[in-house]
This record gives C-alpha cells, structure tokens and sequence, in this order.
C-alpha cells in the first residue's frame, strides 16, 4: 500500500467522524449493556479497517487530499438569498481549466455522470433522492447533488447570435446549483401560463395592499420580519446596494409574519397555482443599477410582476438577460433564466417595486421537483435523512408544518391605511426613498404592543 500520508490520515478522521456515531448505536443495542469504552475501541478500529480499505487505492491513485475535502461541508447564503442555505462540499472543479485555474467555456456537450458522494449527509440525501426519483426518471436531479456536493460551478456560452462571439457576449451560463439538461434561454414566453393570466387579474388588489402597507415604515418595521433586507454576501454586495427585499416565501416555507401583512396578495399567489419555491417583493433606488452577475442556479427560473415603475412605458426601468434587453412594465409579468449573466438598471428619480417569484423550470417533472424541494428541506431539517425512524417522523411533520399556508384569520396585524388615492401613496413613498426609516425605534411604545407573530423562516 502506499505511505501513510496526509491524504490518507484526513481520510481516517472523515470516516471515524462518518461511520462511528452510527456504528455507536447498533453495537450499544447488541452488546446488552458492556461498558462503553471496549465498544468505542471497536467501532474505532472497524472505521479505520473500513477507511483504509477505501483510502488506499484513492491515495495510490492520487485522490486522498479530495476526498478529504469531499467531507467537509459548510453552509453558504447564494446571491440574492436564493436557495439561501447550501451545504458545500468542497473540492477542485472538474471542469477543464485554463493555465490561470479558470474554467473555460465550452460547447455543450452531453455530460458524464458524476460519481456518488461519499460524505454521511451528502450520501444520506443522495440515497434519499433516489428512492424518491424511481428507477424510470432521468438521473439529472441526483447529478445535480453530486455537482453541488463536488462544488462544481457550470460555466457555459448559451449565446445565439451569430454576430456575437464568446468574448463580446454576456450570453454566458453560471450555476453552481447546475441540474444537467435543462432548456436555456434568456426570456421566456409565458402568455399560454394560467398563472401569469390569474396573476396579472389581481393586479391592482396587489399593489393597492403593497403601497398600503409600506406607506408606513414604523408599523412595518414593527410587524414585519427581514424587512428590506439587503444583499446576503459581500459579493452580492459588489453587484449594488441599491436592490432590497421583503419575503413572502423562501424555499416552500411562507413567512408567518409577512403573509399576515400582505394576506391577501399571499393568497392570490397561492390560488394563481404559480410553481413557485419563492416569493418576495424588491425594491430598486432611484438612479441605481445592479451590476452584471448570475443567481447560480439553473433549475428555478426569475419571473416578474412589476407594481410601481416610474414613467412607465419610458425605458427609464430596465432589464438585460444575456444580450437581450427589455422594460417592466406595470401590470405585465416576464420570465427569465437568472443562471445567465445579467443586470438591470433605474434611471428615474423614483423607487421601483416589482412582485418577485423564483418558479420550478419547466422542464423538470412533478417527480424531479419533488425531489429537489426534499434537498432543500433536508439541508433546513437535516433529520429528514436519519437513521432513527421516530426522528426521521418527527422531522417530516416539523417540515409539514412548516410548508402549511398560514390561517390568516389568525393574528392579522391592524392594518388602518390612511384614505389616499394610489396615485398620492406612490408620491408619499417616491418621496421618502431612504430605508433607514424601517428601523423601529427602541422606544415607541407602539411597538412593544405590536400583536405581530414571532419570527418569520430564514
């Protein structure tokens, strides 16, 4: 066998950390009650036996130092919050690289399957994925989770134009959450959706309810939860500050507290049937742009209802997927793909607010969406996976619970919108632009007896 080196002992600690809690409870209900420490010294032996069998032929091959690494996860917050909390686990790309380490753009090209992941969770959920899949469905949603569990990062040129080259176009794929095999376009046509036709129906009761609501900053902020929230990471950052958000949905999960502000644009989006996995609304300052980036991932699509656009019909709002450009409009939902290079810009001297949704693509089945809403749950509630049945029953009830439509007729804040046409709310907000004013204040005695919920998911 090869020397001891410090792949191979990395690789002993990942399968001690892995194998010995559940080799732990097994030997524990067989040994009728041994002391506890022969028993450790056995499980401890079994998985370095069981690690070395496996480290040995990596570490020859010149994998011990990745599969190490494979072990590690942590948890990162996308973009835009979107898919916020991942496990990664961490290794080099597989991708080809250039001399300076980048990945290169490539042609499509049918893909080869990434091998199994080998870390307890990762594999947990992977075995998880399969059972809900089937034998029959296409294997692009487990790929997916090897990729993410690989920490690869997709980069493709999805560009059309023949005027265009690689270098001189934006038309470019970016997704570290990447399913294999997903049609990919900047816009989509969505006139044939009966969601987009109930969603723009409702229309005017949802931004009648929105501009109600944040005319007053100090009950919002009391009320509300994650109210304006601003970029998660330091790179989302970089893309610019002047993009806010306030939730209605995340990952399948409403928000108790804010469904219970805007019931009843919630439930137009529960009725419309929208595929979505979020739901929030987005700010944009006057005079702001957001820089050119990608949301990482490819199998949920960005759609739009804008609710305020500031001289509307102007080009003065503006979208820009790839090298495809076009305007909100109010009342007038768009769908596009967000794992493309994109950017947007307010040139107008008011705020823009749009109604937001991140939607499962169209081109995974109800099965694959399944599976994939269970990845998500599992990372929240990792109990999902375990090996304990009660636990593991436990856990799918918490997650039930967690997905349920909220009553609203419970614990409905007090909404008392002053009598102002829509015209004058949008004037009393275009003029008072700066968030600062979401801050409660320490002090209000109003906002201690606030009878708003306890805090909201994520």
């Amino acid at each position: 066998p090869p020397p001891f080196d410090q792949g191979r002992l990395l690789c002993f600690f990942v399968g001690v950390r892995s194998l010995l809690g559940n080799q732990w409870k097994i030997m524990r209900r067989a040994s009728g009650g041994l002391p506890k420490w022969p028993l450790l010294v056995v499980c401890a032996a079994f998985s370095f036996a069981a690690v070395m069998t496996v480290s040995s032929p990596l570490a020859a091959a010149g994998l011990g130092s990745p599969v190490a690494a494979i072990s590690r996860i942590s948890l990162r917050r996308l973009s835009h919050g979107s898919f916020a909390t991942h496990h990664r686990i961490r290794c080099d790309d597989v991708r080809p690289r250039t001399a300076s380490g980048a990945t290169t753009f490539e042609e499509k090209t049918a893909y080869e399957r990434p091998p199994p992941t080998t870390s307890y969770l990762a594999s947990r959920i992977e075995n998880s994925l399969e059972t809900i899949l089937g034998p029959t469905a296409p294997a692009r949603v487990v790929d997916s989770w090897r990729y993410l569990s690989m920490d690869y990062e997709h980069k493709e040129y999805v560009g059309t134009d023949p005027d265009k080259t690689p270098e001189t176009s934006n038309c470019h794929q970016q997704a570290h959450s990447y399913v294999p095999d997903l049609t990919c376009k900047t816009f989509w046509d969505i006139d044939d959706r009966a969601w987009r036709t109930k969603l723009e129906a409702g229309f005017a009761e949802i931004r009648d309810e929105f501009l109600r609501v944040v005319q007053d900053p100090e009950f919002l902020a009391a009320n509300g939860a994650n109210v304006w929230a601003g970029a998660q990471t330091s790179e989302a950052r970089s893309y610019g500050e002047g993009w806010k958000t306030l939730g209605l949905l995340d990952r399948g999960v409403w928000d108790p507290k804010n469904t219970h502000l805007f019931p009843r644009t919630s439930e137009i989006i529960k009725d419309s049937g929208i595929p979505a996995v979020e739901a929030f609304f987005a700010s944009m300052e006057p005079n702001s742009d957001i820089k050119l980036h990608t949301d990482n991932a490819n199998f949920v699509l960005t759609s739009h209802l804008p609710l305020v656009v500031p001289e509307d019909g102007k080009n003065k709002c503006r979208l820009r997927v790839g090298d495809e450009t076009k305007q909100w409009r109010e009342g007038k939902m768009m769908m596009f793909d967000t794992s493309i290079l994109h950017d947007a810009v307010n040139e107008s001297d008011r705020m823009r607010y749009i109604l937001m949704f991140r939607v499962w693509h169209p081109d995974l089945s109800q099965t694959e969406r399944d599976a994939l809403q269970f990845a998500l749950d599992a990372i929240s509630v990792p109990e999902l996976v375990s090996e304990d049945r009660e636990e593991r029953a436990e856990a799918e009830k918490q997650v039930k619970a967690m997905r349920a439509f909220p009553d609203l007729s419970k614990l409905r804040p007090k909404v008392v919108p002053r009598a102002a046409p829509v015209q004058q709310w949008k004037a009393q907000i275009d003029e008072e632009p700066s968030f600062e004013k979401m801050a409660p204040k320490k002090k209000k005695k109003k906002a201690k007896k606030s009878k708003g919920m306890g805090g909201g998911f994520g």
